[in-house]
């Protein structure tokens, strides 16, 4: 795969978690494709993968509901 940022050949899809809000608007989406460079260290998201995790934050009422544990880091 090409990169959008430096051209070059080598990048890839990894999928990862990722955690947006907090608290009680705390929405955590699983397996999203996120595109990484190893040439540039870009990592990067498709429009479609963005516009995918705008209709999850919309629509919060059809998802899965987990309990899962949060921890707090504090360096104080």
């Amino acid at each position: 795969m090409i990169c959008e940022f430096c051209g070059k050949e080598g990048a890839r899809v990894r999928r990862i978690t990722e955690s947006l809000g907090k608290g009680a608007k705390l929405l955590v989406i699983e397996d999203v494709p996120m595109i990484f460079c190893p040439n540039c260290g870009q990592s990067y998201l498709t429009a479609e993968t963005a516009h995918q995790i705008d209709a999850f934050r919309r629509s919060r009422k059809k998802l899965e509901k987990r309990s899962v544990d949060v921890a707090r880091f504090d360096l104080r």
